[in-house]
């Protein structure tokens, strides 16, 4: 009887040491599933071009403190951060420039590219300087390469993202749609103009979402949360021609980083 207490006994001290091991050990899993290492990855809707704030050490590249990647380290204190996008980013510029940050280890990445690949800024400034006719041209054009070469250079970046961060959780953010239809707007661009524009993002994001799917990365849609907040609209996330900062046209305000990007993002990572 003694030797079975003793043995119950110590049996009893194993499991308590199991338990208390294997709760520590889940503890600790969920403390670093609370704190990934995060990279930010991508052109100027990710850097926070629009937004202001910008960290004087990033230069040309206007990383700012407004930006949804810098607003969802703040409130979830990742246990790195490393904030590489940058303003004017092509698909080719990020894998040659802002991959350095990446390895084993990453848990989070998020990016968005491909507008400026696309010819993004070229668009917008033939669609405000030139004719209704000559714009939808530039639309069509943007389309077509969307359709032909975008999707090879997706699957670059995105490869050699995969390369790099093995197990990394990868978030893809797409673009909102610039203007509402029927909306305030009394001077500047063509209702028939802003819908084809509308409708090139809507085509852009569609091409991105299936090339991020066959990779196996979240596809993380803003145009709903950006509803209603489109230019023409009367709380507007969105910059229209800015000719005090011509660069800040056409991209998220502040408003727009932390009301439309940063809960999407929240909600994909």
């Amino acid at each position: 009887m003694k030797l079975s207490r003793i043995v119950a006994f110590s049996s009893s001290l194993l499991l308590a040491a199991a338990l208390a091991l294997t709760g520590a050990s889940a503890a600790h899993a969920a403390e670093q599933a609370e704190s990934p290492d995060y990279v930010a990855l991508g052109d100027s809707y990710s850097s926070g071009v629009g937004a202001g704030s910008y960290d004087s050490a990033s230069g040309a590249c206007k990383r700012s403190t407004r930006a949804y990647p810098a607003l969802w380290a703040a409130s979830h204190s990742p246990s790195t951060f490393a904030f590489t996008a940058c303003s004017g980013a092509r698909t080719g510029d990020v894998t040659a420039g802002q991959l350095g940050p990446l390895n084993a280890s990453t848990d989070l990445v998020s990016l968005t590219v491909g507008g400026n690949d696309a010819g993004f800024a070229d668009v917008m400034t033939t669609c405000v300087l030139q004719s209704e006719s000559t714009c939808l041209a530039r639309i069509a054009e943007a389309r077509a390469y969307v359709d032909t070469t975008l999707p090879g250079r997706l699957d670059s970046v995105y490869s050699a993202i995969r390369a790099k961060a093995t197990a990394a959780h990868v978030v893809v953010l797409g673009y909102p749609r610039f203007y509402k239809l029927s909306g305030s707007c009394i001077a500047g661009l063509t209702e028939r103009e802003r819908a084809a524009i509308n409708g090139a993002s809507d085509h852009l994001n569609a091409a991105t979402a299936k090339r991020a799917a066959d990779h196996g990365y979240t596809f993380a849609q803003v145009t709903e949360a950006f509803t209603g907040h489109e230019i023409c609209s009367s709380a507007p996330w969105l910059h229209s021609v800015k000719w005090s900062n011509i660069g800040e046209s056409y991209h998220p305000t502040a408003a727009g980083q932390s009301g439309g990007y940063l809960p999407v993002f929240t909600s994909a990572a």
